[in-house]
C-alpha cells in the first residue's frame, strides 16, 4: 500500500472530525414544579404533562441498614 510522504497535522484531523462532537440534550422547565425535563416528555419529578397529571410518581425507597 502507499504511504503518506508527510505526517498529517492534528488540526487537519480535528477539522475532519468536527461533526462527531456530542451535544447535551435540550432541557426545558416543567411548568408545574419548575424542575428541568426533556421536551415533550412527562416530568419525572411531578408526573405532569401538558397541564394534566399523566403518571403517578412513587416516593423513593429508603435504604435500611
Amino acid at each position: 500500500m502507499a504511504l503518506p510522504k508527510k505526517k498529517y497535522a492534528k488540526a487537519r484531523q480535528g477539522k475532519r472530525r468536527s461533526h462527531l462532537g456530542l451535544a447535551l440534550p435540550a432541557l426545558s422547565e416543567c411548568p408545574q414544579c419548575h424542575s428541568p425535563k426533556l421536551a415533550h416528555r412527562v416530568c419525572p419529578t411531578c408526573g405532569s404533562y401538558n397541564g394534566r397529571q399523566a403518571i403517578e410518581v412513587k416516593a423513593p425507597k429508603r435504604k435500611t441498614s
